[in-house]
C-alpha cells in the first residue's frame, strides 16, 4: 500500500463494508441506525461509517441496547 493510499482505518466505509466488518447483513445495518443510533453520516443517498465511531458505539454497548422509545409505528386504517 502506498503512502497515499487510505487503509480501512481512516476511510468512510459503505454500508456493505461496515455490515462485513461486523459480521451481521445489511438490514441488520440499517435497522441499527433507525433503531439504535448507530453512528453513520448520510452522504448523497449513501450511508458511510467511521470504523473508530462504530468501534466505540460497540464497546458502549450501543448495539446490545434496548430499543429506544418512540411512537409505535403506524397501523394501516381498514
Amino acid at each position: 500500500m502506498s503512502a497515499d493510499a487510505p487503509d480501512m482505518h481512516d476511510r468512510w466505509l459503505s454500508v456493505d463494508e461496515i455490515a462485513a466488518y461486523l459480521g451481521v447483513k445489511r438490514d441488520t445495518v440499517y435497522k441499527w441506525i433507525d433503531h439504535k443510533r448507530m453512528p453513520a453520516h448520510k452522504v448523497g443517498r449513501l450511508w458511510k461509517f467511521r470504523r473508530d465511531e462504530v468501534d466505540a458505539w460497540i464497546r458502549q454497548g450501543q448495539a446490545a441496547a434496548p430499543r429506544r422509545a418512540g411512537p409505535p409505528p403506524e397501523t394501516p386504517a381498514g
